[in-house]
Formats: C-alpha cells, structure tokens, sequence
C-alpha cells in the first residue's frame, strides 16, 4: 500500500519501478526511496500499473513515484515488459533491477526462514533458478541492475539514494577498491584485477610481517620504491579515464581488485592509496580488504 507521500519532489514526473530477485533488497531499496520522498507503493498489481501511472501524470500532489513488482504477481508478470513499454508513453519511467548470488539468496532465506515465494514445495535454491528464468527478459529492460551481494544495508540504502538524488554530472558510480590475496582465490565479483605481486614483500621483513599495509611503516616501506609510486599513478590515470565510459554504459558500481600473495600488505596498501586518488577525482569509493587482518 501508499507508504508516503512527496511534499517536495525534486525529480517531478517520474516512476520508478521496482524488481528483481526474491531476497535482493527490494523492501530496504523502497524504503530509500522514501527517505528521498517519493510516494511508495509496496506489491502494486501489474495489471494496475498503467491506470496509476494516468493517475500520478495528472496529479499536481503526486509527481515521484517508485513501486515494487515482484515474482508474487505469478503469471502475470510476464506481462510487464509489453506495460513497461505503453506506461513510458504515459510517464518517464525507470526500472531498477536487484539481483545478488545464489549463494547470498540462499543464506538470507536461511536467516530470515522464509520460503520462497514460488512455493515450500521445491528447495529454494530450485526456485531461484525458476525465478531468474522469470525474470530474464524483465532484466534485460532494466536501466539499472545492482547486484546487491556487495552491500549490506546501510550501503544499500546510501548507493540508492546517491544514485537518485541530484549528483555531479558524470559522476554517478560506486567505486569499491578491494585487497586480495591470491593464495585464497580471486574474488567472484571483481570487475578489474591488477596483480601487485611484483612489488617487494613486506612479509619478508620480519618486523613488517604481522602488520598490514595500512600500517603508516608498512606503507612507506612499500612507496619506497619507484615502481610503486610510479603504478599507482598510471593505474589511477587509467581508472580515472575508464570510469566515464562505464558510467556511460550504465554502469552504477565498479569492483577494482588488487591481490599480492597473502592479501596482507602490498594489496592492502595499493588500495588504500588507489581509493584516495578516485576520491579526489570526485568519485565515491569505498575501501575493502578481504584477507586482511589475518
């Protein structure tokens, strides 16, 4: 049902629609929209969508709008695609589309103990693979796809809301500098890995080998040789170029790795430096270390 109702809306006529896997995030994604003030509708029928976009274009009360259609509409969500089409000649419409893994889907049914909304029948790891099937086509449609396995919550909420409140032309991006160690794999959902291992390895003096790479002696060890100073700069001067071109194909967030063997130091401390030097370029990053502490 309406959750609230806009006083002051920033972005007037638009519709946000709402969808994506079960377990994804929707609720907590419309929340954030209603912490932007826009008038929320949990569940609406896909049937009514197209009479509720008439009703908000003539509304003078009611001009931001966002609602959440999900696998619960059964059959008839495979009648979105051919309503998403006729509602943008009624309104300015965008899709949002949540997914995350199966192996984060499974653990949050696993928490919550909800079954899926497919049925208790069939195990919930069948069922999510139904429901992407579903769901192909309605993705694909999407203007935004965010995989929500990288966020909690809280960063859910604060990556929504930056994305749709107003924001500096050409910067709209979530950028997360994440430290690895080769030895335990490369992470899953990197979109960009660099290889530092061949700095000098701190591990390899034996004062340096507890710390990590945020330590302040760690660091200056490591940004003592020229090789260091002189990756970091080409490397941010790449980033700084390729990030307008992601952002121009859609892209709402980046995952840039760096691993050395352990995950412990050089990795660690490239990050770090890395993610100040986006920042600086406007950019919001967040910093992230996988292996590091031990």
């Amino acid at each position: 049902m309406p959750r609230n109702r806009a006083a002051n809306p920033t972005h007037p006529g638009e519709l946000v629609i709402i969808t994506g896997m079960s377990g994804s995030g929707k609720a907590s994604v419309l929340k954030a929209f209603e912490d932007l003030g826009y008038y929320c509708v949990d569940n609406l029928p896909v049937g009514l969508i197209p009479r509720f976009a008439e009703l908000i274009s003539q509304s003078s009360d009611i001009e931001h709008t966002a609602l959440v259609v999900d696998v619960r509409e059964g059959r008839q969500l495979e009648e979105l695609p051919a309503i998403l089409k006729a509602v943008k000649k009624i309104i300015s419409t965008k899709m949002v589309f949540l997914e995350a893994s199966d192996t984060v889907l499974l653990r949050r049914f696993s928490e919550t103990r909800r079954p899926h909304p497919l049925g208790i029948d069939a195990p919930v790891k069948s069922s999510l693979a139904t429901e992407r099937r579903h769901l192909r086509e309605i993705r694909a449609m999407a203007n935004m796809v965010i995989d929500t396995s990288k966020f909690n919550v809280h960063e859910l909420r604060a990556h929504v809301i930056e994305s749709f409140q107003e924001k500096e032309a050409g910067k709209n991006i979530l950028v997360s500098c994440l430290s690895f160690g080769f030895k335990h794999g490369v992470p899953e959902d990197a979109d960009l890995v660099f290889d530092v291992r061949f700095l000098p390895n701190p591990h390899f003096v034996p004062e340096f080998r507890p710390l990590t790479g945020r330590h302040p002696k760690v660091a200056k060890y490591i940004r003592s040789f020229p090789q260091t100073s002189e990756f970091i700069q080409r490397i941010s001067e790449l980033l700084v170029y390729l990030l307008p071109h992601y952002i121009h194909e859609g892209k709402s967030y980046l995952t840039i790795a760096f691993g050395c063997t352990g995950g412990q130091h050089r990795s660690v401390m490239i990050a770090e430096d890395v993610a100040k030097r986006l920042k600086k370029a406007g950019y919001r990053v967040k910093v992230a270390h996988r292996d590091s502490p031990k």
